[in-house]
């Protein structure tokens, strides 16, 4: 009885040692099993429920897909788990998942089954986001690495995997066997021989100086000539790092003995490669490649090697770029403002979306970040209309960097919290809700605060709201509060159709004339009508305004521009210098160089059209120089520079545009070359719409630049309706190159391209990338043929958008850049369907709702806009590519 209960005792200690000796060996892992109901080991791996995280289950499933080890899922539109890191450590994050959409990890890498990453804080969010159907995670695996030849260039990249093989594998080999849980599968594009496995000497190499398990290196394929290996890859230009494991198994083979080239792709990496040939029997290769849509790996015989290749193991991982992420302090601060709101909002379902970081990927819903020093930032938040209530989180108030925050239409009481006095808000909406109290000084004095609406608050003492002259305020008042986004619905709905019907009517009883206007200069090429009275509309009414072309002595610009001090930029005219007017306004300061390729021609067009037109969508011309050989042109200031600086311009001049911002831009930027069209008596073509030629006030409303190619549309009889050909590549009409017939639709083209610009973030041209990639135009026609314009947009602003309202401005896009003008659109047409946009954009909750109601219960939101697709009329082509753009991209001569 003693012995059995010895042998009982003993089997317990060894069972205990072995757990321990297990637990301390996963020291550092953590292995969730999403929605199991409590902890449980498989496969020598201790699993825990998520339950921490996400302790609500309703909306877990079991599915047949995932019977086994309680593979399980949430049907969620984003799920976070903020997992525990080591800053400076390297680690190895896993998802597994039954179907569906990709895992993102923070800040903005998104992994389909695995990831390596060095940690940069204390913490790493690995996120679950929907896009199309019911997304499913079952498991969720965070591994610290060993290893730290993974990552060589620091925090910087990220690797995901592609492929790692164990070679003469016959099965999965991960943990115990792989330390770091590597999961090592066996290789199934070879159909080499296995070379028989060997007691592997282990004496001349240690765990120290070798990353592959030695279970993994037991087994090896060899070959008398050649062993190939082929993987797929991403079918776009990618950097890649591969790893390559070899240990000679055969003990009778001596240094020299077996020699073989290494290529990727038909490039030779390595030749007449060695094993021994540093005196151990253990060699590893690590090569660093670009590709595009697969990967050939072949080991050949050398000339003179008595054996063939052999191989053990290899990995292959994309290259990443690491993101920045949202300044930590905004997220710390936004976070905590979160947990604020959810004790009294718990079921909310804006919050429900609130997890993760807050910018990236794609911003929670309710706030826009932008980019600043380097920093990612939080610059607005707008919860107007969430059914939210109890208190206003104080820490919405510790947001350093918002300039908007906009609470109103909720049923928010108690007080209004403290501001602080660093603050650098302009606009505060606390209106409609249910707050009591004073409205506090901290607020009505805040530095930089223009407006403050807070009308409907029945019980709210307004007794410091008028403090301040410079405080535009609703009074308190009910009936005067706004409804900002329905202003804006029904502005965009309505506005341009009413104006343009207005605007006409008043200009043509005006200005009826019959033939255009003469150039306004004496043999002195000095301006004799200094003031040109014509009917504009304005905000409020049609009013008369008078558009004042004032010219400036030199002696005065030489003043304003403190003697050309500040260059702020250099185009085809000259250079651009920055000033400022006696009255204080800012100005841009366009100085004609001697060097120009644009002269005198360009300088009195450009000045003879901006005295007759004026609207809110153009840069207006305030003045002129003409004086001793000099020739200038005075504009506003523009502070938000171009709309090229910012999409991909120098990377000080950057500035990340959302998708709602883009899409403002588009339409402003139409309204002003539609008035351009519909200019009465004599249409006007602008002939070099671009980029660079959009340019943005301080509050990034767009306004057309750049009048010196402008021209008159030829009308009937015109002996002169052939025109020299002006343009930029990139956007250059193929139909008005080929024919010399100049049109309106030739902006029209050139529009096309801008708007590409605006989704994608890429520039017309960039004989950088790889060749089907070099002409925008034709890489996004491509995509959109097959319906794949998620491919053609901007990563910046993937997941912050709306699809349909994405699919107008592409269909409106591709639209324009048909190649043969009839099949283009006016302005007027296009501006119309960017309004839907827009529209579509601002009150996306509204039209989701509109949508659902249409749909059955088993339809997705996706469904109609798949249907849409299916209607897309075939894209026509270009016959030919137009010498400008054929000398455009024509690749860069050998170095």
């Amino acid at each position: 009885m003693e012995g059995s209960d010895s042998w009982i005792l003993r089997l317990v200690a060894c069972f205990l040692f072995l757990l321990v000796q297990s637990t301390c060996a996963q020291e550092g892992f953590v292995s969730l099993a999403c929605c199991a109901d409590s902890n449980f080991i498989d496969q020598n791996i201790s699993w825990s429920p998520d339950d921490s995280w996400f302790p609500d289950k309703t909306g877990c499933q079991n599915e047949t897909k995932a019977a086994v080890n309680n593979d399980q899922g949430y049907n969620k539109t984003r799920r976070c788990y903020n997992l525990t890191t080591v800053k400076d450590q390297d680690y190895l994050v896993r998802g597994t998942f039954l179907y569906g959409d990709l895992l993102s990890t923070n800040p903005n890498n998104s992994f389909n089954v695995l990831g390596i990453f060095r940690a940069t804080e204390d913490h790493i969010d690995f996120c679950l986001e929907k896009d199309i159907g019911n997304p499913y995670i079952s498991k969720v695996e965070l591994r610290p690495l060993k290893i730290s030849e993974y990552l060589q260039e620091s925090s910087s990249t990220v690797l995901k995997l592609v492929s790692r093989v164990d070679v003469g594998g016959t099965g999965a080999i991960r943990y115990p066997h792989d330390e770091s849980d590597r999961i090592w599968q066996p290789s199934t594009n070879s159909t080499a021989t296995i070379t028989s496995s060997f007691s592997v000497n282990v004496t001349n190499y240690t765990a120290t100086n070798v990353n592959a398990p030695l279970r993994v290196l037991q087994t090896a394929l060899d070959d008398s000539e050649r062993l190939e290996f082929h993987e797929d890859l991403d079918k776009v230009d990618s950097g890649y790092r591969v790893f390559l494991y070899f240990l000679e198994l055969n003990e009778n083979v001596k240094p020299g003995q077996r020699m073989f080239d290494i290529y990727i792709n038909n490039l030779r990496i390595m030749r007449t490669f060695d094993i021994l040939a540093n005196g151990s029997n253990y060699r590893e290769v690590v090569w660093d490649f670009m590709a595009n849509g697969s990967l050939n790996l072949t080991l050949s015989k050398a000339s003179g090697s008595a054996f063939g290749p052999i191989c053990n193991a290899y990995e292959i991982l994309q290259r990443i770029t690491w993101v920045q992420e949202t300044n930590q302090k905004d997220v710390e601060v936004i976070s905590k403002a979160r947990n604020e709101l959810l004790v009294y909002n718990q079921a909310n379902k804006l919050l429900d979306t609130w997890s993760g970081d807050p910018c990236v990927p794609h911003t929670w819903l309710g706030l826009f970040c932008e980019t600043y020093n380097g920093s990612i930032i939080i610059t607005d938040v707008n919860l107007s209309s969430s059914k939210l209530q109890g208190l206003i989180p104080p820490s919405m108030t510790e947001l350093a960097n918002i300039i908007t925050l906009n609470l109103s239409n909720n049923h928010f009481n108690g007080t209004i919290p403290e501001f602080h006095p660093y603050s650098m808000l302009t606009s505060v909406d606390i209106s409609n809700n249910e707050l009591v109290g004073q409205i506090p000084e901290s607020l009505t004095s805040l530095p930089y605060l223009k407006f403050l609406f807070f009308g409907c608050n029945s019980q709210l003492d307004k007794g410091h709201s008028c403090k301040s002259s410079t405080l535009n305020t609703d009074g308190g008042k009910c009936d005067t509060g706004k409804n900002i986004s329905a202003i804006l619905i029904g502005t965009v709905a309505c506005g341009s159709f009413l104006l343009t019907v207005v605007v006409g009517i008043i200009l043509v009883c005006a200005f009826r004339r019959k033939t255009r206007p003469q150039g306004r200069f004496d043999g002195k090429r000095r301006q004799m009508v200094e003031n040109v009275v014509i009917f504009l509309p304005s905000k409020d009414d049609m009013s008369i305004k008078s558009i004042s072309i004032e010219p400036f002595t030199l002696e005065y610009i030489e003043t304003i521009t403190k003697k050309y001090k500040t260059l702020i930029g250099e185009g085809g005219f000259g250079s651009v210098y920055r000033g400022t007017i006696l009255d204080g306004q800012e100005v841009a300061v366009k100085v004609r160089s001697a060097m120009s390729t644009q002269g005198t021609r360009e300088f009195e067009n450009e000045l003879n059209l901006l005295s007759e037109i004026r609207h809110e969508n153009l840069v207006p011309l305030l003045g002129y120089c003409s004086e001793k050989d000099q020739q200038i042109l005075v504009y506003p200031f523009m502070s938000n520079g171009s709309l090229q600086d910012r999409l991909y311009g120098e990377p000080a001049k950057r500035k990340f545009l959302d998708w709602p911002t883009r899409l403002s831009i588009a339409l402003g930027a139409a309204r002003g070359l539609t008035y351009l069209h519909t200019f009465p008596g004599r249409n006007i073509i602008h002939r070099d719409v671009k980029s660079s030629n959009i340019l943005l006030d301080h509050s990034m409303c767009a306004k057309v630049a750049d009048f010196g190619f402008s021209k008159y549309a030829p009308q009937e009889g015109d002996s002169n309706a052939s025109l020299e050909v002006r343009g930029t590549a990139g956007y250059l009409d193929p139909e008005y190159y080929t024919t010399q017939q100049l049109s309106a639709k030739s902006d029209v083209f050139s529009f096309g391209v801008v708007l590409l610009e605006i989704v994608s973030g890429r520039e017309p041209l960039n004989i950088q990338r790889p060749q089907n990639e070099w002409s925008l135009v034709e890489w996004a026609k491509s995509y959109f043929r097959e319906s794949r314009i998620d491919e053609i947009v901007d990563p910046g602003i993937k997941g912050g958008y709306h699809a349909e309202a994405m699919w107008r401005v592409m269909e409106v896009a591709l639209s324009c850049i048909e190649s043969y003008a009839a099949y283009r659109p006016c302005m007027i047409d296009i501006i119309r369907e960017l309004e839907d946009a827009l529209i579509i954009e601002s009150n996306a909750s509204e039209y989701m709702k509109s949508i659902d109601s249409l749909t059955t219960s088993n339809s997705n939101r996706f469904s109609l806009i798949l249907d849409k697709r299916i209607l897309i009329p075939p894209i026509s082509t270009p016959t030919e590519t137009s010498p400008i753009m054929t000398q455009a991209l024509s690749p860069p001569q050998p170095r």
